[in-house]
C-alpha cells in the first residue's frame, strides 16, 4: 500500500509530487497547497478510499468552528463550539479505535461474576493515522479557543495542515501554531534544507529496513509461541531487549523518514525522538520518546488539568490520567 514509505508505489508518488511541486506550481501558494491537499488525499486514499471521508468531515468541522470562534464572545457559545469539535473528533476516533476493545472487556467483566451477555463486535477496521490527524486539528480548535492563535480564513492551507501526507499515518503530531504558519507563508526551494532532508530519509531508512525489519526476524516468532518460548530466560532477554531496539528503529525510523521528507516541500517538523534509550530516568525517557505526543497532552491536557502546581496527590492525579489517557 502507498501508505508505506519502504514500497514501490511511494518511490514512484514522493518523485512526481515533488516535480510538480517545485517546478508547476513553484510561485503560487495557493497552488503548491491544493497540491499538497490532492496528493496527501491520494496518499490516504491508496489505502481505503471510503476513510477520506473522515478527513475531510474533520477538517470541514474544525474550519468552521474556528471561523465561528473568530465572531464569538459569548463564552457559553464558546465552549459549546469547542465541545462539538471535541466530540466530533474523539467521537470518530473513540468509536474506530476502542469499540470492540470496550465491548470484549466489559462483556468478560460480566462472565466472571457467572452473567453471560451476547454482544456482537462489529467488523470495524482501524482508518490508519486517525489519532495523528485528530490530535493535530483539535490543536487548531483548542488554540482557536484560548485564543492563542487568529482562525485562517484559506481554506485550502488549513486541509493541508491537518492532512500533510509525510505525517499523516505516523505523526509528528505539528500544532497550530507551528504547522499552519508554515502552510500560510511563501515557500523558496533551498538546496541545503533538502540535502538534510535526504539525509534523514537515507537514515530513516537505515533504521527501519536494515535494524528493525531484521531484529523482526529474531523478535517476531519468539513472540508468537511466547508460552513455549519463555520457557528459556536468557533468549526471553535478548528477545526483549531485541523488541526494545525494533521499535525504537521502526518508529523513530519513520519519524526520521517524515522529516526528511517535509523537508524537501520547504517544511521543518519537531524532531520526535532524542536518543531515549541513553535517558538517565523514567520522567527523561517520557520527554525523549515520541515526543509530539507527549507534549500534546502536556499542553492541551496536563497544564490544563493544573499540572504539578497543586498539591502532590493532584499532581500524581494529573500524572495519571496522562498515562492512562495515553
Amino acid at each position: 500500500v502507498i501508505v508505506l514509505f519502504n514500497s514501490l508505489d511511494f518511490a514512484i508518488f514522493l518523485p512526481i509530487v515533488f516535480l510538480l511541486y517545485w517546478f508547476v506550481a513553484p510561485k503560487k501558494l495557493k497552488l503548491q497547497n491544493a497540491l499538497l491537499v490532492l496528493a496527501s488525499y491520494v496518499f490516504y486514499g491508496w489505502w481505503d478510499w471510503r476513510f477520506l471521508s473522515l478527513i475531510i468531515f474533520s477538517t470541514v468541522v474544525d474550519y468552521l468552528v474556528g471561523q465561528k470562534l473568530r465572531v464569538e464572545e459569548k463564552q457559553s457559545k464558546r465552549k459549546v463550539l469547542l465541545s462539538t469539535s471535541i466530540l466530533v473528533n474523539l467521537g470518530f476516533l473513540g468509536f474506530f479505535k476502542y469499540y470492540n476493545f470496550f465491548l470484549e472487556n466489559f462483556v468478560d467483566a460480566f462472565s466472571l461474576f457467572g452473567m453471560q451477555i451476547n454482544a456482537n463486535s462489529l467488523n470495524i477496521i482501524l482508518p490508519v493515522g486517525i489519532s495523528f490527524y485528530t490530535f493535530q486539528t483539535l490543536s487548531y480548535t483548542l488554540d482557536v479557543f484560548k485564543k492563542k492563535i487568529q482562525p485562517t480564513k484559506d481554506f485550502i492551507a488549513f486541509s493541508a495542515f491537518v492532512c500533510f501526507f509525510p505525517q499523516l499515518v505516523a505523526g509528528p503530531i505539528e500544532k497550530a501554531n507551528i504547522l499552519l504558519p508554515q502552510m500560510l507563508s511563501k515557500r523558496h526551494f533551498s538546496f541545503s534544507q533538502s540535502k538534510k532532508g535526504l539525509f534523514l530519509i537515507v537514515y530513516g531508512f537505515f533504521k527501519k529496513l536494515v535494524i528493525a525489519d531484521n531484529l523482526a526476524i529474531i523478535v517476531d516468532p519468539y513472540f508468537s509461541d511466547i508460552t513455549t518460548n519463555a520457557t528459556n530466560f536468557n533468549f526471553t532477554l535478548l528477545a526483549v531487549f531485541f523488541y526494545s531496539i525494533q521499535i525504537y528503529c521502526d518508529f523513530s525510523g519513520y519519524s526520521d523518514i517524515a522529516i526528511g521528507i517535509s523537508k524537501l516541500f520547504g517544511f521543518e517538523l519537531m524532531s520526535n525522538f532524542k536518543f531515549p534509550y541513553f535517558s538517565r530516568d523514567i520522567g527523561e525517557f517520557w520527554r525523549r520518546w515520541h515526543i509530539s505526543l507527549s507534549t500534546w497532552f502536556r499542553d492541551y491536557l496536563y497544564i490544563p488539568l493544573g499540572g504539578s502546581k497543586g498539591s502532590k496527590w493532584l499532581s500524581i492525579r494529573n500524572i495519571f490520567i496522562i498515562f492512562i489517557v495515553s
